[in-house]
């Protein structure tokens, strides 16, 4: 997948940009709070419908304007439009066709995005985590959403009931929601379980080349439904539950348990191999996309990626990107020469922009 031209309106604190891009390498160079990372941000917004760092919809809007415009021209004569007007719905429209549900869009242009915000995934919580795997799987896998959405209804209805407190649950209609949550919970599981076993290897590749192979890393994935049928752990706590007001069981709870030499990674290593096993993650989950979404070649963007690496690791990444397995790559830095390093190696076409104070200069 390409984007061969991105039109901006309003959008942050972009007030309006049209930028003609490589098909191989774009990179946007300028100081911190100048405006790099949300044409990265708008970028994600038309592959995922929502922005990588803000939930709500009306935030994205520039301060003092009533109204954003994004369009992104694909390759094969795909056209994305998304218009929004304060405190309205957003509309989505592909080939100026607009979507009866924007979940149907998720998907059609497969992305990757590695980002400082990246360090969650190790310092935040479990939520961080799922939400990584509900990333990739919901980019080829459609029923995963929806499956997703009828776990969390589910979930929702039952949480409910468990904060009742003048009357008891009625236990066959709890009964119903928690087979509801056992049927699609099982299903998630099942998806989740797959693609963390393929992605692993490719993920300890990653790191191996970026690192030296000076360490030893892994995942494991920890699910509630790893101890039995999951209608029985749901209901054989349901008493706990009501006392708690809350689900404490269920694939709501999943997580990944991410390893250094061993040890959790949360209390080892330095800056450096946190940011090394968050790049090595995203890499793979970039080569995962790629085979798996009907061989499209996901959008890769790198925000501010090589700070805090030292220059081993640097050498190693820009030796990675610049390959011709990446496709199109969206880079921003401070540092011109970490930029024209991965330039000097590529053979390929490119285009730098300059941005300051949301302007934006080839």
């Amino acid at each position: 997948m390409i984007l061969e031209k991105l039109s901006l309106i309003n959008y942050k604190n972009i007030q309006e940009a049209t930028l003609e891009l490589s098909p191989k390498i774009n990179c946007l160079i300028g100081q911190n709070g100048v405006g790099k990372t949300n044409v990265l941000d708008a970028i994600y917004f038309l592959s995922f419908c929502h922005s990588a760092s803000n939930p709500n919809d009306s935030q994205v809007i520039r301060h003092g304007e009533e109204f954003l415009v994004l369009e992104g021209a694909y390759s094969d004569e795909l056209h994305i439009y998304c218009g929004m007007k304060r405190g309205t719905k957003k509309h989505f429209k592909r080939n100026k066709k607009e979507y009866k549900r924007l979940s149907e869009h998720i998907g059609l242009i497969p992305l990757v995005m590695v980002s400082p915000a990246d360090t969650l995934l190790i310092e935040g919580g479990s939520e961080e985590r799922r939400r990584l795997m509900d990333l990739v799987i919901s980019q080829y896998d459609r029923s995963y959403i929806e499956s997703m959405n009828r776990y969390n209804k589910a979930l929702q209805q039952r949480n409910t009931m468990l904060k009742l407190e003048d009357v008891e649950p009625d236990p066959e209609v709890i009964s119903l929601w928690e087979e509801q949550m056992a049927i699609e919970g099982e299903r998630i599981f099942a998806r989740r379980e797959a693609f963390v076993k393929e992605l692993v290897p490719i993920f300890q590749h990653y790191y191996e080349q970026i690192s030296g192979n000076r360490e030893q890393v892994s995942i494991e994935y920890v699910s509630h439904c790893q101890r039995g049928p999951l209608l029985e752990v749901i209901q054989r706590d349901r008493a706990k539950d009501r006392i708690m007001g809350y689900s404490l069981h269920g694939i709501h709870r999943d997580d990944l348990v991410f390893s250094l030499g061993g040890h959790p990674l949360k209390r080892e290593g330095s800056q450096g191999q946190h940011k090394t096993f968050v790049i090595s993650l995203k890499l793979a989950q970039f080569d995962f996309l790629r085979r798996t979404n009907n061989q499209t070649t996901p959008l890769l963007l790198l925000d501010d990626i090589f700070d805090k690496l030292d220059a081993e690791r640097v050498e190693q990444i820009v030796r990675l990107v610049a390959g011709d397995e990446f496709g199109q790559i969206f880079i921003t830095d401070t540092n011109r020469e970490h930029l024209d390093s991965i330039l000097s190696r590529s053979s390929h076409d490119y285009k730098i922009f300059h941005v300051e104070d949301g302007v934006i200069h080839v």
